[in-house]
């Protein structure tokens, strides 16, 4: 599984482990045993959580994984572990339509928001608040949508129409 992480100085490395911890209780290793904060124990974890199909790439951090209330983080999208998230990594999150549909629908970070029937679309939660307030949609994530008020309604959609990863456009949903 592949990681990165900075180094407290503005720059960052990349790194590889094979998983040797099975985190989520289904059986398969999908994580592997380090110190992320320095206390001198190996007692938090990197974790490739948001598959099936796996990616091999870390996506979850996890503080003090033999304690007795563990803490996961994923990423929110800048390549740090600062979105604190439940055991899961479900949001609660609406669709399009205004409906609530997770955590009860099995929400997690990846789902099937643009309807397209593949589950390649990543939520966001960038204030913490366990409501999904962005979201990357497509296997490329060339359409973003935001919520800008925090209502879980979404107010702005982006789209990336000639594959630069910058937004081409932007208008209300």
């Amino acid at each position: 599984m592949d990681y990165c992480l900075g180094d407290g100085a503005g720059g960052a490395g990349i790194w590889s482990a094979e998983p040797t911890l099975d985190i989520d209780g289904d059986g398969v290793l999908d994580a592997f045993p380090l110190d992320l904060d320095a206390d001198g124990r190996p007692d938090d974890a990197l974790a490739d959580l948001d598959g099936p199909p796996f990616d091999g790439m870390a996506d979850h951090a996890l503080h003090d994984r033999d304690g007795p209330e563990p803490v996961y983080f994923t990423d929110d999208g800048s390549g740090t572990w600062a979105v604190a998230v439940d055991r899961t990594g479900q949001l609660r999150w609406f669709g399009l339509d205004g409906v609530e549909v997770g955590p009860a629908g099995g929400a997690g970070p990846m789902v099937d928001f643009d309807g397209d029937g593949l589950t390649d679309d990543r939520l966001l939660d960038t204030d913490g608040d366990g409501l999904a307030d962005r979201v990357l949609a497509g296997d490329a994530g060339d359409t973003a949508y935001a919520d800008r008020d925090g209502d879980g309604r979404w107010d702005v959609k982006l789209a990336d129409t000639d594959g630069d990863g910058r937004a081409d456009s932007a208008g209300e949903v």
